[in-house]
């Protein structure tokens, strides 16, 4: 095991020491391009936005910048050299920011939302940025129009993303939507579904802004990527807000997420820690508006459909028609490049988690139409899938916890509290969870019978 310092710094004149402690290896982590242009497509993102009339501020983008470094150190640590247990690292960031006696009054926060997060340790520091660094953001002009956009959402590219932004721009909201530019696959779905919204609603005023923020040439020395991606949700939380402090009245941004995912209970005794992600976890959010509140940020972080399944926000679209033609351009598998290890197209498997959650609810949803989405394993009845390959492992998990709990209902109210607390959710709040939780196993049991499953 390693410990590991992700040192920003804001060109090469920035060379104010850092104190390395016993057995920790520095990298820098450099956010400044040619001409003293914020670099990992930050910069991009403050020029994209300003041309629509929003202007994030200083903590804004001091969040981005955090964001950053949690990122970098997410995705280039690899937890199976650098951790006793082959999954905790012990992670220590250093960012320039613009007040660190601010950041400095939440960092106990920060630490702990980020250690349930990713499941790692974190510790942060603060410092001043650089000369010439000290705002960094572009001014308002004087006379500017009135802000065009009135809600922040985040759009990934997958269904309830998709749903989420459908129903807001229905409802008459001018959103701003934010998207991650990851993956080949997911940015198409991203591009296409936001076309397909754009040919349906010409009158309306809504945008996108994309943030690539992908480190290419960056590496920790000796070490290989990591490809969980456990933080990645706090790349795309701080992104919103970064987005969302340029909205002139405050902002709430928009977090669309069925309850079961939200939740994300362990299906059986082997999904505990490193395998239940975290992403939109009631637990996180509220830490993220703790964090906010902290900060004095003017915004807060919802998910609107945390007490519906996903077959329910499908069934209560509020354009049905515009959701099925497209719904086969959105993505939501876990794994897209599986299926071109068999020389096929890009296509969900039908397998994996969240594909066995969307059949489930396209199946519920868009009944008598049926679900349009293609599926590698297109068939789950045809012949038993062993329990020893990933066909088999997801379908099998979810058969043991749906006849947990239709063994004993009242365990739904106890295996709630298993991914991670519950303490900011009242009572009926926590039985309302309980209750979209038996609701969404029920709409996965649904598509599993005749389904058969063998450890041969």
């Amino acid at each position: 095991m390693r410990r590991h310092l992700i040192v920003g710094r804001f060109g090469s004149s920035d060379s104010v020491p850092i104190t390395t402690a016993n057995g920790e290896v520095a990298t820098k982590l450099d956010f400044v391009a040619a001409k003293r242009r914020l670099d990992h497509d930050i910069g991009s993102s403050l020029d994209s936005l300003s041309k629509v009339g929003v202007y994030p501020s200083v903590i804004g983008l001091d969040l981005l910048v955090l964001a950053a470094h949690v990122q970098a150190a997410d995705t280039h640590i690899s937890r199976a050299t650098e951790s006793q247990d082959s999954w905790t690292r012990e992670i220590r960031i250093v960012v320039p920011v613009s007040d660190p006696v601010r950041w400095n009054s939440v960092m106990p926060l920060l630490s702990r939302l980020l250690n349930f997060l990713t499941g790692d340790r974190w510790t942060i520091g603060f410092r001043p940025r650089p000369s010439g660094f000290e705002h960094a953001v572009h001014e308002r002009p004087p006379q500017l129009l009135q802000c065009p956009f009135d809600t922040v959402a985040l759009f990934s590219g997958g269904l309830d993303s998709l749903i989420g932004a459908i129903n807001s721009i229905q409802s008459g909201k001018s959103p701003l939507f934010i998207s991650h530019a990851g993956e080949g696959t997911v940015s198409q779905s991203q591009e296409e579904l936001f076309q397909g919204l754009k040919r349906k609603h010409t009158r309306q005023n809504f945008h996108r802004l994309r943030i690539w923020m992908d480190f290419r040439g960056w590496r920790i020395r000796g070490v290989k990527p990591e490809k969980t991606t456990r933080g990645r949700s706090f790349l795309f939380f701080a992104a919103g807000v970064f987005a969302g402090t340029g909205l002139p009245n405050g902002f709430t941004l928009q977090v669309p997420e069925n309850g079961l995912i939200a939740l994300n209970v362990p299906l059986d005794p082997l999904r505990l820690g490193a395998f239940s992600t975290r992403t939109t976890h009631p637990f996180y959010i509220a830490r993220w508006n703790e964090l906010l509140n902290g900060l004095s940020i003017s915004g807060r972080i919802e998910n609107p459909y945390w007490d519906k399944t996903k077959g329910e926000m499908v069934a209560d679209c509020a354009d049905s028609d515009l959701l099925a033609q497209l719904v086969p351009k959105s993505f939501s598998c876990a794994s897209p490049a599986k299926s071109r290890w068999l020389g096929r197209k890009t296509e969900h498997c039908g397998f994996c988690l969240p594909c066995l959650i969307r059949r489930a609810a396209l199946q519920h949803g868009l009944a008598p139409a049926g679900d349009p989405t293609r599926y590698t394993l297109a068939n789950m009845t045809s012949r038993v899938l062993s329990t020893k390959k990933a066909r088999g492992q997801q379908i099998r998990s979810f058969q043991f916890a749906i006849g947990r709990l239709a063994a004993n209902p009242a365990l739904a109210t106890l295996l709630i509290h298993k991914p991670g607390p519950l303490s900011d959710e009242s009572p009926t709040r926590q039985a309302a969870l309980a209750d979209v939780y038996k609701r969404g196993l029920n709409e996965v049991n649904k598509i599993l019978a005749g389904v058969r499953t063998s450890p041969d």
